[in-house]
């Protein structure tokens, strides 16, 4: 049987969707947008990488269109996209034209409305803008209290402590599992965790990402491997090193040699860098990174400004080294080891090579820095200027340099072991001695700590040394 259909025009589409919406069980009724109040609605979104901002943008005003509905309408929108919700107010751009606009009479809203209180506000956030607010008569709407927020309610007031108190811990867990989860796929699974390849690798293909999920959208794991172009330029780094020469040399003959420096070779990723020449910090930072053993390292570089060090780096004891190689070694694990202990010795006049037992070992307990080699007087010392150099003149606050005779702190540290199996060591085994055993010997000008290093706590088999 056929059946007779007559063109009904357009827009019969969207008047069938009007009407099946009105009949909904969740819809407002028509009257439901009537009402005096006129709302600026702010949302935020941390990312894009990973966060739609028109998704985030679309629920979070859904939300906040529920909590007016019946009081009023938006007309205005103020939408922050890669924003931490630890930033105040002021440093977001949306959030801060939002704050510049309450003190325009003419700006068009009576109240601010949000879609969720952890997508606005951190900690006290809330509380410390309250005042301003309150100053130009804006309400604050949040879902949470169910409307307009009471500062004077007691209720109010505690459930906006709780709401900081939630958005900050939300923030702590998610870190918290982040990191645990990253330092797992680094240390145990060897996995490649992001960022760009070391000077000397390159990325290559490591199969389908072992998440199902995001294996069926294509996604796949990489590892590194050596890049023939560089690789051979890591490896006699290393050699040279080993050879005795110093990292400042190093630099020099690479620079002589017309080798291309890591910026130079990937300048995509390096257009902060010149890219003309190499520094002694660029081949100090390929001779300490154990990732050239063929082990996956994580969490080397600080990514908070609250962690950073003196050059953005994290402690040893806080990355995530494999513990297993997870892609081709570029030097063997006693060379890498045995490299890290070099110091290079440097000629004088005539030739010779003064030594130095006790270099990288002594620390000043005034300053906290490592004394420096001094040769004086014909013979070898240690010397701490707390930061002083005849580049400028020295701060009258500046503590007088600390000086320590080689021969003289030898002799204090064989009196302090005495005559057991550290005492029959000869002056180069006790120093190797310590070496092995991680100490370091923190000294002022009246006594020496052996210590552990980074915990600057005293050793238990050697808590004094006395001048």
């Amino acid at each position: 049987m056929m059946v007779a259909r007559t063109h009904l025009g357009p827009g019969v589409f969207d008047l069938w969707i009007e009407r099946k919406i009105s009949g909904s069980a969740n819809s407002y009724p028509a009257d439901a947008m009537s009402g005096s109040l006129r709302f600026a609605f702010y949302g935020r979104t941390s990312t894009t990488d990973f966060q739609d901002r028109w998704s985030s943008c679309g629920w979070q005003r859904e939300v906040a269109e529920t909590v007016v509905a019946g009081r009023g309408v938006i007309v205005a929108e103020f939408f922050d996209v890669g924003c931490s919700r630890r930033l105040p107010w002021t440093e977001r751009p949306q959030a801060a034209a939002l704050l510049a606009a309450l003190a325009d009479p003419d700006r068009g809203f009576d109240a601010i409305v949000v879609g969720e209180y952890e997508r606005a506000f951190s900690g006290d956030q809330f509380m410390s803008l309250l005042p301003l607010l309150e100053l130009y008569g804006v309400q604050m709407w949040l879902p949470e209290a169910g409307g307009p927020v009471d500062a004077g309610s007691p209720v109010h007031q505690a459930l906006m402590l709780l709401l900081g108190g939630q958005s900050q811990r939300e923030v702590l867990r998610s870190r918290h599992r982040v990191l645990a989860a990253m330092r797992n796929q680094a240390a145990d699974q060897g996995r490649y965790l992001g960022g760009r390849p070391p000077y000397g690798y390159r990325l290559v293909d490591a199969g389908p990402h072992p998440n199902r999920a995001h294996a069926q959208w294509g996604r796949r794991l990489h590892r590194l491997d050596p890049d023939p172009a560089t690789a051979p330029h890591v490896r006699w780094i290393f050699a040279q090193r080993l050879a005795g020469v110093s990292v400042a040399g190093i630099a020099r003959m690479l620079n002589e040699r017309g080798i291309p420096c890591p910026s130079g070779v990937d300048r995509e990723r390096n257009p902060h860098r010149s890219g003309q020449a190499w520094t002694l910090r660029t081949v100090a930072a390929i001779l300490s990174n154990p990732r050239y053993t063929g082990r996956q390292v994580w969490n080397r570089q600080s990514t908070s400004a609250a962690d950073l060090t003196a050059r953005g780096w994290n402690a040893p004891q806080e990355w995530a080294i494999s513990t297993k190689a997870t892609h081709p070694a570029l030097i063997s694990d006693d060379d890498f080891v045995a490299a890290q202990a070099i110091r290079a010795a440097r000629p004088t006049r005539d030739g010779s090579t003064r030594a130095y037992l006790f270099t990288g070992l002594l620390r000043c307990g005034l300053c906290g820095r490592r004394m420096d080699s001094h040769w004086v007087n014909g013979r070898p010392g240690y010397r701490c200027r707390h930061g002083h150099t005849s580049a400028r003149p020295r701060d009258t606050a500046c503590p007088k340099s600390l000086y320590l005779r080689e021969d003289r702190l030898l002799a204090e540290l064989v009196a302090h072991f005495g005559a057991g199996e550290q005492g029959g060591r000869g002056p180069e085994e006790l120093t190797a001695l310590l070496r092995a055993n991680g100490v370091i010997i923190v000294c002022d000008a009246e006594r020496r700590v052996v210590t552990r290093p980074n915990t600057r706590k005293p050793a238990p088999e050697s808590e004094l040394l006395m001048g």
